[in-house]
């Protein structure tokens, strides 16, 4: 649990807090911070976004407030009066003001309708606090409550937004409130896809992601978040797999974030269910550390919505697996197979993705790490990766062959755990490595070399005509290029001449 400062009363930072103040003084109104900005502050934690509850015209004092402090407006809601401000404060950090009309007769019945009692809080001119529903001994136990049994009624969203609470915090939904979140867990199907994908999205940005996915699953809400991962529950698997799907893709998440941390040279959080023996991390560490400051910088990306690659690749790793109960079979002899539930399970988690409206290049990188995460054990099999075999593993997985990389290493952990073989848990370390070492390292030379030929160069210089016969021919002279075969223009015409007369 997060230690709670002591305090009753606290101090609002005067920019922009005393500004707010006097504006809303002039328009005749009130204005009071509220819920998470104020739980925050008591909690010693820093905070950039605040919310206002404003007795009066919130919209109109948020476009006031705007032009006083040069920040950007956004109406959010007008049927219910909402409306925020982003500002750049001096040390460049961004804010989010919310402004929002009281919901009910006074500031007491808009704290009260609230979904918390951690958030249920307020602050007056003094910056003491309000606070009608025992937040603040909520706070100092680490108790996420409801602030009634009606909340996850009026707002479904909320029965996510508690797992997230307990994810971010490390507080517990108290039982009461678990009783009323299964109760009430088949509304989440009902709330807007938008909000929910951004509170799913917060809870697997957490540390031990694993285990909140564990506590959506226990209450009752993971079916409606996303039901393709109910279908893994009992699916049972050959070895080395010593779990069913569902039990391995929690551990393979758990894992990935570990192994993230081990090749990036952070502190490694506590095992929640990763179980790789300890020299395994040291391996990490000691071959692939040297790719630390790349892979973070490669991972911190936004794609979309504040949503970044490491997001996204902890997404893969939730679906990874999701096509493996359509493609279940089992020889005579007992062992099981999956097969192609790689390229089923890409578009499964594509469709999910898309319902939960993510953005088209977020489920094009999701997809494209679900469909190739075996693609790194495949090339474990081979005796030596050539730098062709290089060029075509991110021609297939482009962008997301970084985090394909770490996938396939997190999965193979998972599978194996304390039965990890030396030989070839080396195998595929050398095979990251590679990998790595082309995409950081020589990725004109043999990821993304830039083209010695045109289509145009093609069709002048060999007489071709246009058609899929060019793209074709550029695509084969790439490869050669990446495997080093060809090295200059003349060699490309050549090679070209040669590949056309064959055909």
């Amino acid at each position: 649990m997060t230690p709670m400062m002591p305090m009753k009363t606290v101090r609002l930072p005067d920019w922009p807090w005393q500004v707010i103040r006097q504006l809303a003084k002039e328009r005749r109104g009130r204005v009071w911070p509220v819920g998470g900005g104020v739980r925050d502050a008591l909690l010693g934690r820093p905070a950039h976004d605040w919310d206002f509850a404003v007795d009066g015209d919130a919209m109109g004092l948020a476009r006031t407030v705007a032009d006083a402090l040069g920040g950007a407006y956004f109406p959010l809601d007008a049927e219910r009066d909402t409306g925020r401000i982003v500002l750049t404060a001096a040390d460049g950090t961004q804010l989010e003001l919310d402004f929002a009309a009281l919901r009910g007769a006074d500031l007491e019945a808009d704290l009260l309708a609230r979904d918390f009692t951690i958030n249920a809080l307020a602050l007056d001119e003094t910056g003491t606090l309000i606070d009608p529903t025992g937040g603040k001994a909520d706070l100092e136990v680490g108790c996420v409550r409801a602030t009634s049994e009606w909340v996850f009624r009026d707002d479904p969203v909320r029965l996510l937004r508690a797992v997230r609470m307990e994810a971010e915090l490390g507080f517990e939904v108290e039982p009461q409130t678990a009783v009323w979140i299964r109760r009430d867990a088949a509304l989440l199907a009902i709330s807007s896809a938008e909000r929910v994908r951004d509170e799913l999205a917060r809870v697997m940005a957490a540390p031990s992601a694993a285990l909140h996915l564990q506590r959506c699953d226990e209450l009752g809400l993971l079916p409606h978040i996303m039901p393709e991962l109910e279908a893994l529950k009992g699916v049972t698997q050959s070895l080395p797999h010593r779990f069913d799907v569902w039990h391995h893709t929690l551990v393979t998440v758990d894992t990935l974030e570990r192994v993230i941390a081990a090749v990036t040279g952070q502190e490694v959080g506590p095992r929640v269910l990763a179980d790789a023996p300890p020299a395994a991390w040291g391996d990490l560490v000691r071959v692939l550390g040297q790719f630390a400051g790349d892979v973070m910088a490669h991972l911190a990306v936004e794609v979309s919505g504040g949503r970044d690659r490491a997001l996204l690749l902890k997404l893969a790793a939730l679906l990874h697996d999701v096509g493996k109960p359509s493609t279940w079979s089992q020889d005579e002899d007992g062992r099981i197979h999956f097969y192609d539930h790689e390229p089923k399970g890409a578009r499964m988690a594509a469709a999910r993705l898309r319902a939960l409206r993510l953005g088209r290049d977020e489920v094009g990188r999701v997809r494209a790490m679900v469909r190739g995460h075996l693609r790194p054990a495949h090339l474990a099999r081979v005796e030596r990766v050539t730098r062709r075999a290089v060029y075509r593993y991110f021609r297939a997985t482009g962008d997301a062959g970084v985090e394909v990389v770490l996938l396939s290493l997190a999965d193979h952990l998972a599978t194996w755990g304390p039965n990890l073989q030396e030989q070839r848990w080396a195998r595929r370390l050398e095979v990251a490595e590679t990998l790595l070492t082309h995409y950081f390292e020589r990725h004109e030379e043999t990821v993304a070399p830039p083209p010695l030929v045109t289509g145009h160069d093609l069709m002048a210089e060999l007489g071709l005509a246009e058609g899929p016969e060019i793209g074709r021919l550029l695509e084969a002279l790439r490869e050669a290029q990446a495997a080093g075969e060809v090295r200059t223009r003349d060699a490309a015409l050549a090679l070209a001449a040669q590949l056309s007369k064959s055909t």
